[in-house]
């Protein structure tokens, strides 16, 4: 499978069909209208059509081999690094928190090889994804997973839009570095949480892509 090979995430398909079935009935209604009638349904049902497709586009990743190295679970913008002293982990580290709006693909993608430890959701609020408080208030899943080289956790956050967390492992299951492992609708953010012995490949401001791009590096104690 090429770089440039795209398909759709199987979340979306639901909606898309759904979307699909509204434009067919738009274009039926404008058929049976008058003539310069109802022009103006098929055409903003056909925009919803193509921004539905082109929001759960699925892109093909060449994922990079290598256990020592932590990649992006998502796609985005880098809005904060720091300490994270109070997160799932037991022991502080640090926390980079990655802003996805409307137009990033929004598939999650694991950021280690390792085991799905944990993985709880928490019911909480929509506010912005990109507020610090998110993080804490907002509706989302946090996973935690265990490899060879150590223990790291990530929560998919939910924002203002979204509305769905998608996240399809179990505890138990073992994920390769990279693989698929669920979504969230329409705008979000994702908050990966490492421990101290991870030295960290990115900066504030960066753009990140799921699966590809190393957010840090497994470092020997």
């Amino acid at each position: 499978m090429g770089k440039g090979k795209v398909s759709l995430a199987p979340e979306g398909l639901r909606i898309i069909s759904i979307s699909a079935a509204l434009v067919i009935v738009a274009v039926l209604f404008s058929m049976l209208s008058e003539a310069g009638r109802g022009l103006w349904l098929p055409a903003a049902s056909a925009v919803w059509f193509l921004l539905v497709v082109y929001f759960f586009r699925d892109p093909h990743r060449i994922i990079p081999k290598d256990d020592r190295i932590v990649v992006s679970p998502a796609d985005g913008k880098i809005i904060s690094v720091g300490e994270a002293l109070d997160g799932p982990l037991s022991t502080p580290g640090q926390r980079v928190s990655i802003f996805m709006s409307p137009l990033n693909v929004h598939v999650n993608r694991a950021p280690i090889s390792g085991t799905v430890e944990s993985a709880r959701h928490r019911s909480g609020r929509f506010r912005a994804a990109f507020k610090p408080t998110a993080s804490y208030d907002n509706e989302q899943v946090e996973v935690i997973m265990n490899s060879e080289r150590g223990r790291l956790a990530f929560r998919q956050i939910a924002g203002f839009i979204a509305r769905r967390i998608v996240f399809h492992p179990r505890p138990g299951d073992d994920l390769s570095i990279g693989q698929r492992v669920g979504m969230i609708r329409f705008g979000s953010r994702v908050d990966l949480f490492l421990p101290g012995n991870v030295e960290l490949k990115i900066s504030l401001g960066d753009r990140v892509t799921a699966g590809e791009t190393i957010i840090g590096e497994f470092i020997d104690a």
